[in-house]
């Protein structure tokens, strides 16, 4: 798949989206990322409102990292309010929190995420999550309306080491 060009990450602790941004760079994720601080932001955001108009600037995300306790509006009711919006519902949503709560994993799930991630607890886990991110989410998955490279038909056939059946 062709990688995608833009992140998004809401996030109202400073030192997280700090640590997430520097997790991202160790990993060699080389995607611009815009970040803010709560959920009326985000909405704001993603709907092209006020500051956030100049799509050169401020372009929409392929990817949302999306947390769910946040000022303003939470997290899950920002992921119900994308998951309505016709030009953005098929937006790839990780939900990235520190609640491990079932009702919360259910319920963002029943919402539309795509994926729901404890925060990990070290520096050193976080770096872990941001390879697999960029391993899974840009290398091997598959957004609507794109083709997979991986999954594309060879011209030659694949060839087997194993030894043909005589039985």
């Amino acid at each position: 798949m062709t990688a995608p060009g833009n992140l998004l990450l809401v996030e109202d602790n400073e030192d997280d989206a700090f640590l997430m941004t520097r997790a991202l760079k160790s990993a060699a994720v080389e995607l611009p990322m815009q970040i803010v601080g709560d959920g009326q932001r985000a909405m704001d955001y993603l709907r092209g409102a006020g500051a956030y108009g100049d799509r050169d600037a401020y372009p929409l995300p392929d990817v949302i990292f999306l947390d769910i306790k946040l000022p303003q509006v939470d997290g899950l009711e920002v992921l119900r309010w994308i998951r309505e919006q016709p030009s953005i519902r098929r937006t790839v949503v990780i939900i990235l929190t520190s609640s491990n709560h079932p009702d919360d994993v259910r319920r963002a799930y029943d919402l539309g995420a795509n994926s729901y991630v404890v925060k990990p607890a070290s520096y050193q886990d976080l770096v872990q999550f941001a390879k697999a991110f960029k391993a899974y989410w840009l290398s091997c998955n598959q957004p609507p309306g794109t083709a997979n490279p991986l999954l594309a038909p060879t011209t030659k056939p694949i060839s087997s080491n194993a030894a043909p059946s005589t039985a």
